[in-house]
């Protein structure tokens, strides 16, 4: 088996570890700023990175080179996966938690693996779908745990919070879709750019339209909240959104979705460390059983 044959894979896995960092660092920010302040800044931030990026890379700080229907179909994949669920996710870091949530984006994969097989007519071998169902069962009982009061398993967290976290899954598993279908043969980090430019568009409206013009300016003059904005800027719409693209450019988006969606197993030790959070040894089986789940995605 040669790597060469798993580029897309392989960009899955690296996007699952940029979106740690950014999950880690966007609920910190989110707690001290607010979503809605979160997203506009971190998506301002990456528009400019990505802009340095392919002036140097493609010679153009802008994709003017995309066709309209590039435009267009990035442009609502954009849309619907960085201001919809996006949003709703962040809401969500701060009410449950950047490791709660993100066990909810496990159901990324299915909602996927489902709008590919609909929109694209992607099909999945058995094997890739046992790795995914066995990633994703990894996943949901790395998060379980067994009161200690011998009651049944059982999770319980705000219906406020589950609701947000599972529109978000919805809206990141549609703009994946859409983003591969709107994208084809074109440069993943032009098509990064466009989804982006209709984010920060999309943002600024709702800014606009709610006149929350005072939270950015808030948002600006809080050093810490900054700086954490900043670091998940670099690990997620620049870098984690580019390779999460070249992962559904070079291979199934189903595949590519259950990969990324390991991200609550990494996000444990760091969880670990800096939230001074305790696991159980159902966690260190669900981490086991995630991982062998990602190796299948290779075979």
């Amino acid at each position: 088996m040669s790597l060469e044959t798993h580029y897309g894979e392989l960009a899955a896995l690296a996007t699952a570890f940029f979106w740690t960092v950014t999950a880690l660092s966007f609920e910190f920010a989110s707690k001290r700023v607010g979503s809605l302040a979160v997203n506009m800044i971190r998506l301002s931030l990456a528009l400019v990175l990505l802009a340095l990026f392919t002036f140097i890379s493609r010679g153009m700080f802008l994709p003017l080179d995309a066709t309209p229907f590039a435009w267009f179909w990035l442009g609502l994949s954009g849309l619907i996966g960085l201001v919809l669920g996006d949003y709703f996710l962040f809401k969500a870091y701060a009410i449950i938690s950047s490791r709660i949530a993100m066990l909810f984006m496990t159901t990324v994969p299915p909602m996927t693996a489902l709008i590919g097989w609909l929109l694209l007519g992607e099909k999945m071998t058995l094997l890739h779908i046992f790795g995914m169902f066995l990633t994703v069962g990894g996943i949901f009982l790395a998060i379980f745990s067994r009161p200690e009061n011998g009651k049944r398993i059982r999770l319980t967290y705000p219906m406020k919070g589950i609701l947000f976290a599972l529109i978000g899954a919805a809206g990141q598993a549609g703009g994946l879709v859409l983003s591969k279908y709107g994208m084809g043969d074109y440069n993943a980090f032009a098509a990064s750019h466009i989804r982006i430019i209709a984010a920060v568009i999309g943002y600024a409206l709702i800014i606009i339209l709610l006149k929350k013009g005072s939270l950015i300016r808030n948002a600006v003059n809080d050093r810490k909240g900054m700086r954490a904005i900043a670091l998940g800027s670099v690990f997620g719409p620049f870098l984690g959104i580019s390779f999460s693209l070249l992962a559904v450019k070079y291979t199934e988006t189903g595949i590519a979705a259950t990969i990324m969606a390991i991200v609550p197993i990494l996000i444990i030790p760091p969880s670990i460390v800096l939230f001074k959070q305790r696991f159980t040894w159902l966690e260190i089986v669900g981490a086991f059983i995630s991982v062998a789940g990602v190796v299948l995605m290779f075979l």
